[in-house]
C-alpha cells in the first residue's frame, strides 16, 4: 500500500509540472489546449483526483501517438492535432476555482476544460462558462442540480449524475430477494451525502414501500471518527446501511465498523464505493454491495460484449502504468476525453478539417454518443447536455489464492432504467414511481 501511495503522490507531482510544458501554444492550430482541472491533494486526492488525472494522463499520450487504441479512437490525437494540458488542484473551493477557471480560459487560452469532482465547484462553475463562452466539461460530480436547476451553452456533463446510484443499489436488492425489513444511513453532511440519501429513500419507498427507516445519521465532512454512529447503528440493528460516504471518510468507517462486526449485523450497501478497494485491499469486508456510478472499474473489467477490446485496452495500459487497476475516477476521465475526441473530429467534419470554435464544439457535442470503456454515453438530458449511461451493482469479494478484491454476482443496468427520462427532475421521478423506465 506504501508503495503505491508514493506512486500516486510521484504521479501527482508529475502532473502539476504539465503546467510548466504546455507552454502558450492554444492559438496554434496543430494543437489542442486542455485544461484538466481534478483533485491533487486532500480528502479526494488518492482516491479520486489523482486516479482521474493518472487515467488522463495515459490516455492523452496514447492518443498522441496514435494507433495505441481500438478503433474509432487509432487517430492521432484530436483530429490530428497534438493534444496539450495544463493542470489545476481542485482543492481551495468555489471561489478560487472559479478564479482558476477564468485563468485558464483568459490567461492560458485553453480551447476547452475537463473537470471537477465537487459538487459545489459544478455548480458555481457554468455560469463563468457561459459568461466566457468557454467550451466545458464536467468530467465527474454528481448532483443533479446542475442542469436541472438551469441551462448552459457551452457546459456539458459527460457523466451521469448520482440518482443513477441509489435507484440501482434499490433494483440490485430487489432482484435477489433481499429482505429489508428496516435500512438506516450513514451518509456525509453536506449535498451529496443529503441528496444520496433523500434519492436511497425515495427508491426504496418505491420497491420496498414497507420497509422502516431506522435512523439517518449525518457526520460532518471529513470527520474520519464513527465510534458513536456505529454504536447507534449497531444499537438499533437496521437490516440495511446505506452510506454514500467516499475517500478517507469512506475507509474510516468501514475499517471502524468492520472491527466492530457492523458488517456482519447489517447489509452494507455502498452508492459509488468501489474506488477505496485499492487503499483497502482484504481490509474491505466481503459481502458488501457497491456501485461505480457506472460500469466501471471491476465491474467493467468483468464485462464482455463489443467494448471489451476498449476497456481491457486502458485497464491493462492503466495496471502496467500505475501497478494498480483503474477504478471509478480513471473511467470518468476517459469517457470525458473519448468524448471530447468525438466532439472535436465531429465538428472538424462539420467546418472543414478546421481547429473548432468554442460554439462548433457546443454544437457538436450536443446530443453525442459515443462508446467509452464505461459502455455508451448519451448525451440525453437538459437538452443534450447531460450523460445517460448504464450502471452495475456487485458483492466484494476476496479472492485469497490471487491475493486481490473481486466483484461477484455483477448486475448490469441498462441506461434508460436507471436514469430519469426527458421532461423530469430526480426527485419527481423518484417520488412518481420511476415513469418510463425502461428495464430489461
Amino acid at each position: 500500500m506504501k508503495m503505491m501511495t508514493n506512486k500516486l503522490k510521484a504521479t501527482a507531482g508529475a502532473a502539476l509540472l504539465g503546467l510548466g510544458l504546455a507552454g502558450p501554444a492554444a492559438a496554434q492550430d496543430d494543437t489542442f489546449k486542455v485544461g484538466v482541472i481534478t483533485f491533487l491533494s486532500g480528502q479526494a486526492a488518492e482516491s479520486f483526483g489523482v486516479p482521474a488525472w493518472n487515467g488522463g494522463k495515459l490516455l492523452i499520450e496514447m492518443m498522441n501517438e496514435g494507433g495505441k487504441l481500438p478503433a474509432p479512437y487509432d487517430t492521432k490525437g484530436f483530429g490530428g492535432m497534438n493534444i496539450e494540458f495544463v493542470v489545476v488542484d481542485e482543492a481551495g473551493g468555489a471561489t478560487k476555482q472559479v478564479q482558476e477557471f477564468r485563468n485558464l480560459v483568459q490567461r492560458e487560452e485553453v480551447d476547452a476544460v475537463v473537470g471537477y469532482v465537487s459538487s459545489g465547484d459544478c455548480l458555481a462553475v457554468p455560469p463563468v462558462a457561459d459568461e466566457l463562452k468557454a467550451f466545458t466539461i464536467l468530467y465527474d460530480c454528481g448532483t443533479p442540480r446542475v442542469f436541472e436547476d438551469n441551462s448552459f451553452e457551452y457546459v456539458f456533463r459527460t457523466a451521469a449524475h448520482a440518482t443513477m446510484d441509489n435507484v440501482s443499489l434499490a433494483r440490485y436488492l430487489k432482484s435477489r430477494d433481499f429482505d429489508v425489513p428496516s435500512y438506516a444511513g450513514l451518509n456525509q453532511d453536506y449535498a451529496f451525502g443529503q441528496d444520496s440519501w433523500a434519492d436511497f429513500t425515495g427508491a426504496m419507498e418505491q420497491i420496498y414501500p414497507d420497509a422502516e427507516v431506522k435512523t439517518a445519521l449525518f457526520p460532518k465532512f471529513g470527520a474520519g471518527q464513527y465510534g458513536t454512529e456505529i454504536s447507534a447503528l449497531l444499537r438499533e440493528r437496521p437490516a440495511l446501511v446505506h452510506s454514500s460516504n467516499w475517500g478517507g471518510d469512506l475507509q474510516g468507517f468501514l475499517i471502524q465498523g468492520t472491527a466492530r462486526g457492523l458488517h456482519e449485523r447489517s447489509q452494507i450497501v455502498l452508492a459509488a464505493g468501489d474506488h477505496v478497494i485499492p487503499q483497502l485491499g482484504n481490509k474491505m469486508p466481503d459481502g458488501i454491495f457497491l456501485g461505480a456510478r457506472g460500469v466501471n472499474g471491476l465491474a467493467a473489467h468483468a464485462r464482455g460484449g463489443e467494448l471489451k477490446e476498449l476497456t481491457d485496452t486502458m485497464w491493462d495500459a492503466y495496471e502496467a502504468e500505475y501497478g494498480v487497476f483503474p477504478v471509478q475516477a480513471p473511467f470518468r476521465m476517459w469517457q470525458a476525453l473519448f468524448g471530447l475526441k468525438t466532439a472535436v473530429e465531429k465538428a472538424m467534419a462539420d467546418n472543414g478539417g478546421t481547429k473548432p470554435t468554442d460554439e462548433e464544439l457546443a454544437a457538436a457535442m450536443k446530443g453525442l454518443t459515443w462508446d467509452a470503456p464505461s459502455g455508451r454515453i448519451e448525451m440525453a438530458l437538459a437538452d443534450g447536455h447531460q450523460a445517460i449511461q448504464p450502471n452495475a451493482i456487485g458483492t466484494t469479494k476476496w479472492n485469497e489464492a490471487e491475493g486481490k478484491m473481486e466483484l461477484v454476482d455483477v448486475e448490469y443496468f441498462s441506461a434508460r432504467c436507471v436514469n430519469p427520462p426527458v421532461g423530469i427532475k430526480a426527485t419527481e421521478w423518484l417520488a412518481q414511481g420511476f415513469p418510463g423506465a425502461e428495464c430489461e
